[in-house]
């Protein structure tokens, strides 16, 4: 699962590579069957893929020690209490998220704040940062002229939100990348954004991610 989203991102590049119709394609389905393979509403917490100081000194240890223990800890634990025992506790999240309505409101908030805290820890390491993958890059140019602008666009859809929040790069139903912005722990599956897509980058937006090290300086984090 840990590069499952570059595979999904991969695929899609390869569809419209092979100037597949895209827009005819059954993007539920499409999510269901990748969903098979992803997490479900009965899921455990995954190790974090580094130690909590590796990211310092842009995000401090002690911050990443709350947001992994207590933060995640708790939306993993609520998400298991809402599933458990019900006919949707197997169901994969990425399923679920596409018909978020459908389920209990405990489930969507914490099934996605559970979720987009899982992505955020794989899409970060140590020592990261600099020019993405050549793939990426193509992409990026064709749908944002270039990465300055790409990173410009993207810090102002984390910067301009009001309250907490997840900014995120995604591609659409056309194999487009596109920016976009969720509030509190929705995220870019659910119907709160009116493309179809599949999110390949988050960005945490919330206070607690940044006010130890940053305090109300947030541009500063960003």
């Amino acid at each position: 699962m840990k590069n499952s989203n570059k595979v999904i991102f991969t695929l899609l590049f390869f569809l419209g590579a092979m100037e597949v119709n895209v827009s005819a394609i059954d993007w539920p389905a499409v999510v269901k069957k990748l969903g098979d393979a992803q997490l479900t509403a009965m899921s455990v917490q995954q190790p974090l893929p580094y130690s909590y100081n590796a990211l310092e000194p842009y995000i401090d240890a002690r911050t990443m020690e709350i947001h992994y223990s207590k933060h995640h800890a708790t939306y993993t634990a609520n998400m298991n209490k809402a599933a458990k025992g019900q006919a949707f506790e197997s169901v994969p999240l990425l399923k679920i998220f596409t018909e978020v309505d459908k389920y209990p409101l405990a489930l969507r908030n914490n099934g996605g704040g559970f979720y987009n805290h899982y992505l955020y820890w794989e899409i970060m390491k140590p020592q990261g940062g600099g020019l993405p993958s050549e793939m990426l890059q193509k992409a990026i140019q064709e749908d944002f002229q270039d990465f300055e602008t790409f990173k410009a666009e993207f810090s102002k859809a984390a910067l301009d939100r009001f309250g907490s929040g997840w900014a995120w790069l995604s591609v659409d139903e056309f194999v487009h990348l596109f920016v976009s912005f969720t509030s509190n722990p929705d995220n870019s599956f659910m119907r709160v954004i009116e493309k179809c897509n599949i999110a390949i980058l988050c960005f945490d937006g919330c206070e607690h991610v940044y006010y130890l090290n940053y305090r109300n300086q947030d541009g500063y984090y960003v």
